[in-house]
This record gives C-alpha cells, sequence and structure tokens, in this order.
C-alpha cells in the first residue's frame, strides 16, 4: 500500500492477472481429468470430464431386462448425476482457492 492508504494499482493487476493464469490452467486440467460415476452398485458408470463433459456410460449387461428398461433408465440417470457430482466437487477443490476471495469483485473470467 502507498502512503494514505491507496493501494498500488499495478501491483494489484499483475496479483489478477496472475491469479487469471492460475484459473485458466486449472480449468485446462479439468477439462482432461476423467470422473467417474456409478449407479447399482457398480451395474451402471458414467464418465465425465472434470468440467462435466460426458464421455461414456458402461451398462453391465445383468441389469439390462427388456421387460424393464425403466430401471435400466434410472440407474443410467443416476450414474450420471454421480459423476457429474463428483466432477464438481473436484472443480470446487481445483477452483475454490483460486476463485474463493475474488467472486465478488467483479472481476471478468474469474
Amino acid at each position: 500500500m502507498r502512503p494514505g492508504g491507496q493501494p498500488n494499482m499495478q501491483q494489484l493487476m499483475k496479483q489478477a492477472q496472475k491469479m487469471q493464469q492460475q484459473l485458466a490452467v486449472a480449468q485446462a486440467e479439468l477439462a482432461e481429468t476423467e470422473v467417474e460415476g456409478s449407479a447399482g452398485g457398480g451395474l451402471v458408470s458414467a464418465k465425465v470430464t472434470g468440467s462435466g463433459e460426458l464421455l461414456t456410460v458402461t451398462i453391465d449387461p445383468k441389469v439390462v431386462d427388456p421387460e424393464d428398461a425403466e430401471t435400466l433408465q434410472d440407474l443410467v440417470v443416476a450414474a450420471v448425476r454421480d459423476a457429474t457430482h463428483n466432477a464438481s466437487a473436484l472443480a470446487s477443490e481445483k477452483l475454490g482457492p483460486l476463485t474463493g476471495g475474488m467472486g465478488g469483485m467483479g472481476i471478468p473470467g474469474l
């Protein structure tokens, strides 16, 4: 801080740029990280990226019953929700320290 309590704007801008670069790196890492979720004791699993993009759904043949498609549909939805929840938790873990103190400051990109 300068005398009189005024923050050094150049220093604040450098800090903001550094945080923005760290955030971009963390977001890129999330996009490349695969996170899995499952339902039905592992009979249905889903894989998403850390940013939430659905990659695969795997269904164990034991759960495929033409007479009960509704249960399979429910298991697929539950597995995707689980994977998405896990991806969201990972994103909070990785991005939280970078965005926690800046979210309310109106800095673009945060």
